[in-house]
């Protein structure tokens, strides 16, 4: 069955670095970028698109869907083009996540709770969009056509939690230092900031690129923490796909930060007077 997409893509009218598109359609929103996150110079084949509608995104501390961390399948990039609200659309080849999936619904792309604005069952795609500040915050501005990325639809009050609470929130940006095999598994080591590692634990959950793992050991004096990907889990993923010194997205178990905010408020202390 095909559902009439709301975008009409057009031929594409050349390669273009993402870099040099992003300033252009975004120059105001960009005073403030953080030089922390540097976009990469990759660049992507843009089919500029006219949407006759968009579905906008909550607000990022809305709470509108829940996600494990189980990637369900890998789709591929197909295109990606601007949009009338001066982001990026980016349509998405798959097959899984379609099944019974509908306008609105929710999708996370590597780890990015994203909504789905248009699709068509019979070519087996989904379109989503990107805002400035999507772009900004995760390590998405380094896709390109043909890149594999982890998808996974939103969880259903029946669904079996496989992974952990994910929220499709990405926290930060981290960097693969190493990729060392042992075995038929595999070891990566991942640098991230501060502010991210400071919930980062040993045997806690992580979402890397969407994927729930289970973090082995924090370096604080590397400012890096590791994980082992099995067999298995190394052919459903993209993580063993990418290089040293590619992004991956991460996001912190929320319960961490629940830990934090209930320290900081006082509610300890006033639990004990009590």
């Amino acid at each position: 069955m095909a559902v009439v997409l709301s975008t009409t893509p057009q031929p594409c009218v050349g390669q273009i670095s993402i870099m040099n598109k992003f300033h252009s359609i975004s120059s105001k929103t960009l005073r403030h970028f953080n030089p922390l996150f540097k976009p990469s110079t990759q660049t992507l084949f843009l089919s500029f698109q006219k949407p006759k509608t968009h579905l906008q995104s909550p607000p990022r501390n809305t709470i509108r869907c829940l996600f494990t961390g189980i990637v369900e399948e890998m789709g591929q990039i197909k295109q990606l083009g601007t949009s009338q609200n001066g982001g990026f659309d980016m349509k998405i080849g798959a097959k899984t996540v379609l099944e019974g999936v509908h306008l609105g619904d929710s999708i996370a792309v590597n780890g990015t709770c994203l909504t789905v604005t248009a699709f068509d069952t019979q070519l087996s795609d989904f379109t989503v969009g990107l805002s400035p500040e999507t772009l900004r915050k995760t390590s998405l501005i380094e896709l390109e056509a043909g890149s594999l990325v982890n998808l996974e639809r939103a969880v259903q009050p029946t669904s079996r939690m496989g992974g952990h609470f994910v929220q499709g929130h990405v926290d930060g940006t981290g960097e693969i230092v190493s990729m060392e095999p042992e075995g038929d598994s595999l070891w990566i080591k991942v640098k991230a900031s501060k502010e991210v590692l400071k919930y980062v634990v040993p045997k806690g959950f992580i979402a890397v690129d969407g994927t729930s793992l289970t973090v082995v050991d924090v370096f604080d004096n590397e400012e890096c923490f590791n994980f082992m990907l099995v067999a298995y889990t190394q052919q459903k993923v993209v993580i063993p796909l990418k290089k040293i010194r590619s992004k991956v997205n991460l996001e912190v178990d929320i319960l961490g930060k629940y830990v934090e905010r209930l320290l900081s408020s006082g509610f300890v202390d006033s639990f004990k007077s009590s």
